[in-house]
C-alpha cells in the first residue's frame, strides 16, 4: 500500500515537471517571435492605413541633399505613424558613398540617381534597389530670364554655374549637356557648386546667368524661373531607394520601403514637383 502511494506521488510530481516544462517552451516560442532584440514588437497588420508599430527600432538613412524637403516630410511621416526612430544624413553623393564605406553602417541610401550607386554597388554594399520617382533637370535662370537664353546653345554666352561633376549627379548631367551641344570649352562656368540648393541661391542673387538644375529645386524658389528648352528630356534620372548590406534593421526597412510605395509619400513627392517613374 505504501509503494502504491510512493508509485502515485511520483508519478504526479512527475505530471508536474511535464506541465511546467511545456508551458516555460510555450513561452519562449512565444518570445522567439519578436524581432531586433529587446523590445516587444506588436506586429500590426495594415488596415486602413495602419502601419506595423515599430517602436524601439530604428533606421539609418543617406538622402541626396537636393531631395532634403520632400524626404524629411516623408520620414516624419513615417515616425509619426510606426514610432520608429528615423535618422537621416542629407549630403552629395560623394560624402555619402565615403560614409557608408568608412564606418559600414546605415540601412538605406536614396540617390540623386542609379548612376550614383554604382561605387557602392562595386563593393557589395547594395543588397536591392527599386525606382522611386523621376529626377529631371532642367535649365533655370533667375526672374524675367535678363540674359534672354532661348536654347541650350545660348548658354555658351552666358555665366553659368554649374554642380561639381566629381560628387553629383546634376553635375554630371550639365557636363553632359554642354559636352552634347559643343559647349564644354567654350562654356563659361563661374563656380561649381555641391548641392541642388546652393546653386539656386547664387541663381537668385543674380551671381550667374543660367545653371542645370533639378526641376523641384527651382520650381520652390520665387526668384528663379525654369526654361522650357528643347532637348532637356533626355537627361532625366530615376531616384532610387537603395537597401544597404549592412543594414541591421530588417523589419524596419522593410516596413519603410513599403511605406515608401504608398499613397501618401506620393503625396508628398508630387507637393514638391517630382512624378512617378
Amino acid at each position: 500500500m505504501k509503494c502504491r502511494r510512493k508509485m502515485m506521488k511520483k508519478i504526479i510530481s512527475i505530471s508536474m515537471m511535464l506541465i511546467l516544462c511545456m508551458t516555460m517552451l510555450f513561452a519562449l516560442g512565444a518570445c522567439g517571435t519578436e524581432k531586433d532584440g529587446g523590445g516587444s514588437s506588436l506586429s500590426v497588420e495594415k488596415t486602413g492605413g495602419q502601419w506595423a508599430s515599430l517602436e524601439g527600432k530604428s533606421l539609418m538613412i543617406y538622402c541626396g541633399a537636393g531631395m532634403k524637403q520632400p524626404f524629411a516630410e516623408i520620414s516624419d511621416n513615417f515616425k509619426a505613424a510606426t514610432g520608429a526612430d528615423v535618422q537621416v544624413t542629407y549630403g552629395n553623393a560623394a560624402q555619402i558613398v565615403s560614409q557608408i564605406t568608412t564606418t559600414d553602417q546605415g540601412d538605406l541610401f536614396i540617390a540623386g540617381a542609379e548612376g550614383e550607386l554604382a561605387p557602392l554597388q562595386e563593393k557589395d554594399y547594395v543588397s536591392d534597389s527599386k525606382k522611386l520617382v523621376k529626377h529631371i533637370p532642367v535649365i533655370a535662370v533667375p526672374k524675367g530670364n535678363p540674359a534672354g537664353i532661348q536654347s541650350i546653345a545660348d548658354l555658351g554666352k552666358v555665366k553659368l554655374i554649374a554642380g561639381d561633376a566629381e560628387a553629383t549627379p546634376i553635375g554630371k548631367i550639365a557636363d553632359a549637356v554642354l559636352k552634347d551641344a559643343g559647349l564644354s570649352e567654350s562654356a563659361n562656368i563661374v563656380a561649381r557648386t555641391t548641392t541642388a540648393p546652393e546653386m539656386i541661391t547664387a541663381l537668385s542673387t543674380g551671381e550667374c546667368d543660367a545653371a542645370v538644375v533639378w526641376k523641384e529645386n527651382a520650381a520652390k524658389s520665387e526668384e528663379v524661373e525654369i526654361l522650357d528648352l528643347e532637348g532637356m528630356d533626355k537627361y532625366i534620372k530615376v531616384i532610387p531607394a537603395a537597401s544597404l548590406s549592412c543594414s541591421t534593421n530588417d523589419e524596419a526597412l522593410a516596413e519603410f520601403l513599403e511605406y515608401l510605395d504608398s499613397d501618401e509619400a506620393a503625396a508628398v513627392w508630387t507637393k514638391y514637383g517630382y512624378e512617378k517613374a
